[in-house]
């Protein structure tokens, strides 16, 4: 099986930083686009960061300049850094991955079970 579990929320005020963190584990032979995205009460879940296998990267308008999205593939986990946030940053924090298995070769999306970010103005 694989499984994703997301660390690092809490709560901060305005204007700190927060580095959240998505590891994948189990039985994976390779790791392709991975996302971060975000839910807030009321609204949609919406897509924060990406970042591909190679290194490439996007971001959602309302975070350029203040997140950071990075991977360490030897250690099967990617980043989210989180700097001058700002309380319309409050939300649950969800990273998504699409991930190959090395039992069955089967590719698909997997979810993580969410972190929450608050942050108090």
């Amino acid at each position: 099986q694989v499984q994703l579990v997301e660390s690092g929320g809490g709560l901060v005020q305005a204007g700190g930083s927060l580095r959240l963190s998505c590891a994948a584990s189990g039985s994976i032979s390779s790791i392709n686009t991975v996302g971060w995205y975000r839910q807030a009460p009321g609204k949609q879940r919406e897509l924060v960061a990406a970042i591909t296998s190679g290194g490439s990267t996007n971001y959602a308008d309302s975070v350029k300049g203040r997140f950071t999205i990075s991977r360490d593939n030897a250690k099967n986990t990617v980043y989210l850094q989180m700097n001058s946030l700002k309380p319309e940053d409050t939300a649950v924090y969800y990273c998504n991955a699409d991930i190959q298995d090395s039992t069955w070769y089967v590719r698909r999306d997997y979810w993580g079970q969410g972190t929450q970010v608050t942050v108090s103005s």
